[in-house]
């Protein structure tokens, strides 16, 4: 371990660009798609918890089916959609950032959804009460809900991003691992581990376990001075 950290330590102070093309892809990724699922699971989660409608049971069910989907058939789903034979061929996404992005907001957004659901649930029912006690319209006190969640959209983010970091297997399938490209942290972990280089692996590991520590102080900070 002692020899995989003075590697880890010596692959960053190298400057090696395959190295930072793999930190940037990684963050690149893993910001984009988690920031677009908290942007669309955190809403549509809150309103499944705050509304009562014919078939808001079958969502929630649906939902966390979803929330279970394995990621390489999320992989295989978008690899039969985007790749010469699907639909949205002409896009020409396979290969490429922007379809790993898309596979890991389909795998991402059903987490928060549920997280989301699940946490305002609970204090949905004491925030309509309030809500009509001081006369507010169904608007106004959506609203209110989203605000008393604001602690747990955090908790909720750190969640979204450290499932979007750790991914191997629908990145890897839609994204082909390829270096300068398309290869990441957890891909490029795999593949050094496969040709035997396990101390090469651990030090990448290391660096991945340290962008996601860096990230979690980051988020903690702010949660820090918005409760201050």
């Amino acid at each position: 371990m002692v020899t995989a950290l003075r590697q880890a330590v010596e692959l960053v102070l190298s400057g090696d660009h395959l190295l930072a093309d793999i930190i940037e892809v990684t963050l690149r990724m893993s910001l984009s798609s988690s920031i677009l699922a908290l942007v669309l699971g955190v809403p549509l989660g809150t309103l499944l918890a705050f509304c009562s409608f014919r078939g808001r049971q079958a969502l929630v069910v649906l939902n966390r089916t979803l929330m279970g989907l394995p990621p390489v058939v999320c992989g295989l789903i978008c690899y039969m959609l985007f790749s010469g034979v699907g639909p949205f061929r002409h896009l020409r996404l396979m290969y490429t950032v922007r379809l790993m992005v898309i596979a890991q907001v389909l795998l991402i957004t059903p987490l928060i959804i549920g997280n989301m659901e699940t946490y305002a649930q609970r204090i949905a029912p004491t925030v309509r009460e309030t809500a009509q006690g001081l006369g507010l319209p169904r608007r106004r006190a959506f609203l209110l809900l989203m605000n008393e969640c604001r602690y747990q959209i955090f908790s909720t983010y750190l969640f979204g991003f450290s499932r979007a970091i750790a991914e191997v297997g629908a990145v890897s399938m839609v994204g082909g691992a390829i270096a300068y490209k398309t290869n990441v942290m957890t891909t490029a972990i795999m593949n050094y581990t496969n040709m035997g280089n396990f101390t090469l692996g651990v030090a990448l590991g290391i660096i991945l376990l340290a962008m996601s520590l860096v990230l979690n102080l980051a988020v903690s900070l702010m949660q820090g001075r918005l409760s201050g």
